[in-house]
C-alpha cells in the first residue's frame, strides 16, 4: 500500500494529529521521530532505518550523548539569556518554556537524569548562580558575553570620569576659597554686650571742642556732622534701652503664654465623647436617613465608641467618634435678653397666681418653682467642655466668634464656677442633652 498523497484527507488528518507535544515515551531521539501511540512506536523500532541508527550509536555511544547534552545545554542557556536575561527565575519555568518547542532535545538523551541535576551542574560550571529554596531551585544567568563586559566597563569608566570631574571642580573651589582667605587680614569678631546704665536719672552730656576763632573749612564740614552723630547716638541709645526694657517685659509675658499653652497641650486627649451630650452624625455610610441628624450619647465604650439614640426617630446606633461631631447651641445675647424678658413676665404671672390661691407657708415652694423656670430657659444654652484645661466642666454659652471658630463660655461647675473663658474651640464643647 503506497503512502497517502500530501493533500489527501488522510495525510491532512495525520498532520493535524501530529501537531503539538505528545508523549515522551513514544519519541525516538536517535531518529528524531515522534510516534502517536504504542503500536506506531513498536513499528518504528522494528524498521530498518531505526536499526541502522542503533548500530551507529552502539559504535560510539558517548559521542552521541555528548552531542545531545551540548545541544540541550546551549539551547537552554540561549533561552534563559534571551528570555529572562540576568533575572532570578525558577528553573521549572524556563524548562517548561523550553520543552514547549516541538523540535527540542529531550533530557532523557543527555547525561543528566533530572532537571535538578542539570541545575546543579550549571552552578558548578559557573554558567548560572543557583540557590535552593523551599519553593524549589532558582537560577540566574551570568552574562559572560565580551560585548556586554565591554559595555559595562565603559559605563564604569564613564562613571569614574564623572566622579573625577566633580572632585576636580570641588578641589578647585576649595583652592580659590583658600587663596581668598590668605589675601585678607583676619577680622576680629565683634563682641556684643548689653547696654547698662548705673543711674537711670543721669543725663547724657556730649563735650564738643569748638574753636572760638573763625572756623575753617574743615571745622565747618565737621561741625554739623559731629552734632548729627551725637544726636543719632542719643536716639540709638534711648531706643536700645527702651527695646531692652520691652524685651524684658515681653520675655516674661512670652513665658507665661508658653506655660499656658503647654498646660493646655498636656491636658488634651484624643478621645472626647461623653455621656448625655448632643452630637451630630456626619457619616454617609448609614444613608441619608441619619446623615446630619442629631442624637444623644447614652453609653461610651472603649473611650472611642458611643451608643447613641437618634432624637428624631429614636433609633439606637453604635458609632465611632470619627463619625460624630459636636453640637453648638444657638448663640446670641439679644435672644437671651428676650428670653429673660418673657421669662420675667411668666414668672410674675405665675407668682401672683400661686400667691393668690395658696397660703403663705408655700413661699419656699413658689420660689423653687420660679428658679426651675429660670433654669429651664437657660438650659438650652448649657454645654459640656469635652477637651482641654476645663474638661468635664459644665458651662453656659455666652457668645460665638465665627472668624476664629471659637466660643465664650461661662463656667457653671467646679472650682472656677463663674469664670468666663474665651477661645474655646467648637470641637472642644457640645450641647448637653
Amino acid at each position: 500500500m503506497g503512502k497517502a498523497d500530501f493533500l489527501s484527507p488522510k495525510a491532512i488528518g495525520n498532520r493535524i494529529k501530529a501537531k503539538g507535544l505528545q508523549k515522551l515515551r513514544w519519541y525516538c531521539q536517535m531518529c528524531q521521530k515522534q510516534c502517536r501511540d504504542e503500536n506506531g512506536f513498536k513499528c518504528h523500532c522494528m524498521s530498518e532505518s531505526h536499526q541502522r541508527q542503533l548500530l551507529l550509536a552502539s559504535e560510539n555511544p558517548n559521542q552521541f550523548m555528548n552531542y545531545f547534552s551540548e545541544e540541550f545545554k546551549s539551547d537552554f542557556l540561549e533561552l534563559l539569556r534571551r528570555r529572562f536575561g540576568t533575572k532570578r527565575v525558577h528553573n521549572n519555568i524556563v524548562y517548561n518554556e523550553y520543552i514547549s518547542h516541538r523540535e527540542h532535545v529531550h533530557m532523557n538523551s543527555t547525561q543528566w537524569e533530572t532537571l535538578t541535576d542539570f541545575t546543579k551542574w550549571l552552578g558548578r560550571e559557573g554558567f548560572c548562580k543557583v540557590d535552593e529554596t523551599p519553593k524549589g531551585w532558582y537560577i540566574q544567568y551570568i552574562d559572560r558575553d565580551p560585548e556586554t563586559i565591554r559595555r559595562q566597563e565603559e559605563l564604569e569608566k564613564k562613571k569614574k570620569q564623572d566622579m573625577d570631574d566633580e572632585e576636580r571642580s570641588a578641589k578647585f573651589i576649595e583652592e580659590q576659597v583658600r587663596r581668598g582667605r590668605e589675601g585678607k587680614e583676619p577680622e576680629e569678631e565683634p563682641v556684643f554686650t548689653e547696654l547698662k546704665r548705673k543711674n537711670e536719672e543721669e543725663k547724657i552730656v556730649f563735650n564738643l571742642d569748638v574753636a572760638l576763632a573763625g572756623p575753617s573749612k574743615t571745622s565747618n564740614t565737621l561741625g554739623p556732622s559731629a552734632l548729627k552723630a551725637a544726636a543719632s547716638a542719643k536716639r540709638k541709645e534711648s531706643a536700645h534701652s527702651g527695646d531692652s526694657r520691652d524685651k524684658k517685659k515681653k520675655s516674661a509675658l512670652d513665658e507665661i503664654i508658653e506655660m499656658e499653652e503647654q498646660k493646655k497641650k498636656s491636658v488634651r486627649s484624643d478621645h472626647w465623647i461623653q455621656e448625655n451630650i448632643v452630637v451630630k452624625v456626619i457619616t454617609k455610610r448609614l444613608g441619608e436617613k441619619y446623615y446630619k441628624k442629631k442624637a444623644v450619647i447614652r453609653e461610651v465604650q472603649n473611650k472611642y465608641t458611643a451608643m447613641v439614640r437618634m432624637i428624631d426617630s429614636g433609633d439606637k446606633l453604635k458609632l465611632d467618634q470619627s463619625h460624630l461631631e459636636t453640637v453648638i447651641p444657638a448663640p446670641g445675647t439679644a435672644l437671651l435678653l428676650l428670653n429673660m424678658l418673657l421669662l420675667s413676665l411668666k414668672v410674675k404671672d405665675y407668682l401672683l397666681t400661686l400667691l393668690f390661691f395658696h397660703p403663705m407657708d408655700h413661699k419656699q415652694r413658689i420660689f423653687e418653682e420660679a428658679l426651675n423656670l429660670i433654669s429651664l430657659s437657660v438650659s438650652g444654652k448649657r454645654v459640656l467642655i469635652l477637651n482641654g484645661q476645663y474638661k468635664d466642666t459644665e458651662a453656659i454659652l455666652e457668645g460665638i466668634d465665627e472668624h476664629k471658630f471659637s466660643a465664650t463660655l461661662l463656667l457653671d461647675s467646679g472650682r472656677m464656677k463663674g469664670k468666663t473663658v474665651e477661645g474655646i474651640a467648637y470641637e472642644d464643647f457640645s450641647k448637653l442633652a
